[in-house]
């Protein structure tokens, strides 16, 4: 723990206490070693929530957004974009970032050649790739055995590594993206679906965020993962006014088990996302930040392992 974390880590036991004593029992950190992990999985999931906040706050050079670069980084790009008042790129770049995520060896390597069009001078940037969906599948139907090509690391990120590239099946990257594109609805923008969900949430800022979880049940691929981390990112960036009021257990794996361990219970979902949102109160920490930690922490509670993506 960085010397730094040490006030936070006291403040977060602090409070662990007196939900352990005054609200409910949480068992699985009554063992010193794993209330120390699991401390440590807190602020580590509080540390990188923050580096959103932190990389708003500085110069970023435009190589970030230069998918002919290798330093392209579709987050990055999407704060640049933005700044710069390219804010429906900016959505974009997000939904690149979630989908693809990157690869442990590859980096951003696909989502960097097929949004740069493998350095053709052209970009499926929002506005082309929402125009013509069609075209977009055929362009990466055809280059498939560029992008896959042998001897150059490749691949989707930790979270989306059973996705495929393939352009015609019902769950490869072409459905994802036209079903996303149908999602949004051109000519309506991403600004536009997200101020008209406000609105009929009455300016609740969680309730808006669930209306919007439910409705992208018709992007193909995005299961429960991708879509917390879509809009918690698209949150985040003040791209909406939107927050998670829950961590939305239904259908996870790695956050129920974790819960499970903390509360002792085989309880259902409902339950424990009932239960998180008491605690989250409790620890002044969001919902994206309980859900993270969690499923980090239950991979092995003896031990901290830092995500590495």
């Amino acid at each position: 723990m960085r010397p730094g974390d040490i006030v936070l880590a006291h403040r977060l036991e602090a409070d662990l206490d007196f939900f352990d004593s005054n609200n409910r029992s949480l068992p699985g950190i009554h063992n010193a070693t794993r209330r120390k992990v699991f401390l440590e999985q807190l602020i580590e999931s509080i540390r990188r929530i923050k580096y959103v906040a932190i990389v708003r706050t500085r110069k970023l050079s435009g190589r970030r957004a230069d998918p002919n670069d290798t330093l392209f980084d579709p987050l990055k790009a999407a704060i640049l974009y933005q700044q710069q008042g390219y804010i429906e790129d900016a959505y974009w770049m997000v939904f690149f970032f979630v989908h693809f995520g990157k690869h442990v060896r590859a980096g951003w390597r696909y989502a960097r050649e097929i949004y740069g069009r493998l350095g053709d001078g052209m970009k499926w940037d929002w506005a082309s790739t929402s125009a013509d969906p069609s075209g977009f599948r055929a362009w990466l139907d055809t280059h498939q055995s560029v992008l896959k090509r042998q001897g150059v690391p490749g691949g989707f990120g930790n979270h989306r590594k059973y996705e495929s590239l393939d352009a015609y099946s019902p769950n490869g990257t072409g459905s994802v993206v036209e079903s996303y594109i149908n999602w949004v609805a051109p000519p309506r923008t991403h600004q536009e679906l997200m101020e008209c969900t406000y609105q009929k949430a009455n300016g609740n800022k969680r309730l808006a965020f669930d209306y919007l979880y439910e409705s992208m049940r018709v992007i193909a691929r995005f299961g429960r993962l991708a879509r917390f981390d879509y809009l918690t990112m698209i949150g985040k960036l003040s791209l909406a006014r939107i927050e998670p009021g829950s961590t939305y257990m239904q259908g996870s794996t790695g956050p129920v088990d974790g819960a499970r361990i903390l509360f002792g219970t085989n309880s259902s979902p409902k339950t424990l996302d009932r239960w998180l949102v008491e605690l989250g109160t409790q620890l002044r920490v969001d919902m994206q930040v309980l859900e993270d930690a969690l499923c980090n922490w239950q991979k092995n509670p003896d031990i901290f392992i830092p995500f590495r993506g």
